[in-house]
């Protein structure tokens, strides 16, 4: 045997030893994960994607033969791709239709608009019969104080055990923050809107 093929083989049995520790650790892992209940994940950040890796998680649940629903917070009469795709798979939305607050310039409205939409989620998040619940852009209620803090924290607490929630939209409030499962950031590099590219149907909406 060569020198050559002295240091190859050298090499494939360290990369060999090094992925078997790996396995090792994330075999553990999985052994130590033994609890099953529902999940909080809140999607937060300023990038791109929040709302369609919320709506991915939907149709993950209902391609398992899941019970999914989704409340859209802002997002107004702008027709919206994945509600064509799963509302007749099943899928319930529950839309605030006022649309984006710069629009509307009325607090008032937006505020009874908020209101409306909650009482939707909470009947939702107190069905034992739905598996997941989209909460898009309900950030932003909290922020805006359009809808109480805590009033929001205990819909959430006191749901059914099973019950996987989604939360998405910008500045997510520390509360909701805390009381998560999982939280994931999306940062931005580069948004085609700042280069003056539009939205789209079929890409962003």
């Amino acid at each position: 045997m060569s020198e050559q093929d002295d240091r190859e083989q050298t090499k494939a049995q360290r990369h060999r030893e090094r992925q078997q520790r790996l396995k090792e650790k994330v075999d553990a892992k999985i052994a130590a994960a033994t609890e099953e209940r529902g999940v909080l994940l809140v999607l937060t950040g300023n990038g791109k994607g929040k709302s369609t890796a919320g709506f991915g998680t939907v149709a993950r649940a209902v391609g398992h033969g899941k019970r999914a629903a989704v409340v859209q917070f802002i997002k107004g009469a702008w027709e919206c791709g994945e509600r064509n795709l799963l509302e007749p798979a099943g899928v319930p939305f529950f839309v605030m239709r006022t649309g984006f607050t710069w629009e509307t310039q009325n607090k008032e409205q937006d505020m009874a608009a908020a209101e409306q939409t909650w009482a939707d989620a909470e009947r939702l998040l107190a069905d034992p019969a739905i598996d997941l619940v989209l909460l898009d852009e309900l950030t932003y209620m909290v922020s805006y104080h359009y809808l109480e803090l805590e009033r929001v924290l205990t819909a959430l607490r006191n749901r059914p055990a099973h019950q996987h929630v989604v939360i998405t939209g910008r500045a997510c409030h520390r509360a909701l923050i805390e009381l998560a499962d999982t939280v994931s950031e999306v940062q931005p590099v580069k948004h085609a809107f700042e280069a003056g590219i539009k939205a789209q149907p079929g890409f962003d909406y």
